[in-house]
């Protein structure tokens, strides 16, 4: 298969390009050095037909979207910026993909798209969207487009996955690493939280999946089969590192005692940090998996984590 896919250098699209080597690649990004197994990558200019017609590019199969702005934490980003990237880009990229012969396109949503915080056991795709702040409205809005300008003659896929992790993965996962290397105490232990993770290898199944088999076109969340705790987290990164884990579990509800301090007094620890740390977040993957006609993704969520926390070792960067 000839394959478009934006954002290709990136942490997830490297991950991609190395997987997907036996099809024909081509990047869509905003910078284009040379990468193994691309044939070229092209510049967002080039998609725009009055200047770039399509007869200039490359007959494409499928288009993967990966290319958008990442959740900031931290806040500091522009709320307008979400828009003109996740859902601008979004829009100018299926637009071309609708005037292009490829049949397959497959964006790269976010289960934030769907909920901030998970309301009863699990996250499941017939929920009725709240995003909660530019990114997650961002991305529902790209989602929005997408389905209002659907075509019986193409297949179309909105993936929601919920955080990624893998070889170069940047983000709260590289955080909590740091924090365990350096032998730094975890006081929330008295907290059992579950979350769901998304390891790359899973995600490179999916994704094969989709591009090779005849699956319905459709929203699908994605995440691996088992949710993980946070000290499961911590006493996995240990047992990689080949160290002891520090878990303290300081009383519950002095813990929120202090977070509520800590509102009052502009602490880092407070109320909402608290609730973020500590809250369920479980994504069911049972419909990509009924999709694609398997009853088990073929890395377990530990598997696919202590995959990431060795290329942290190796890396030797973090």
């Amino acid at each position: 298969m000839n394959i478009l896919i934006t954002g290709i250098h990136g942490f997830v699209g490297t991950n991609f390009a190395m997987s997907l080597k036996q099809h024909v690649l081509y990047g869509l990004d905003i910078i284009a050095p040379p990468k193994n197994g691309v044939v070229k990558t092209f510049s967002w200019k080039d998609i725009e037909t009055t200047s770039y017609p399509l007869q200039s590019l490359p007959p494409f199969d499928a288009i993967i979207h990966l290319a958008g702005k990442a959740h900031d934490t931290k806040n500091q980003s522009a709320a307008q910026s979400y828009f003109d990237i996740n859902t601008g880009l979004t829009q100018k990229i299926f637009d071309f993909f609708l005037e292009s012969s490829a049949k397959k396109f497959i964006f790269f949503s976010s289960v934030k798209a769907a909920a901030d915080s998970v309301a009863g056991n699990m996250l499941t795709e017939d929920v009725i969207p709240t995003p909660v702040g530019p990114y997650g409205e961002s991305k529902i809005r790209a989602e929005e487009y997408i389905r209002q300008h659907l075509s019986k003659e193409k297949q179309v896929y909105i993936l929601r996955p919920c955080m990624i992790h893998g070889p170069g993965n940047k983000g709260n996962l590289n955080l909590l690493y740091n924090v365990v290397k350096k032998g730094i105490p975890w006081p929330l232990g008295d907290f059992e939280n579950r979350r769901s993770f998304t390891s790359i290898d899973n995600l490179c199944y999916v994704l094969e999946g989709l591009l090779t088999r005849d699956v319905a076109s459709g929203i699908y969340h994605m995440g691996d089969d088992e949710a993980m705790s946070t000290n499961e987290l911590i006493e996995t990164m240990c047992e990689v590192m080949g160290k002891k884990p520090h878990i303290w579990k300081m009383n519950r509800r002095m813990m929120e005692g202090c977070a509520e301090l800590g509102t009052l007094l502009h602490l880092p620890l407070n109320t909402e940090r608290l609730r973020k740390l500590t809250e369920n977040y479980v994504v069911s993957n049972a419909k990509i998996k009924k999709a694609l006609g398997i009853e088990k993704m073929p890395f377990t969520a530990k598997e696919g984590l202590v995959k990431t926390i060795r290329s942290f070792l190796d890396s030797g960067k973090i």
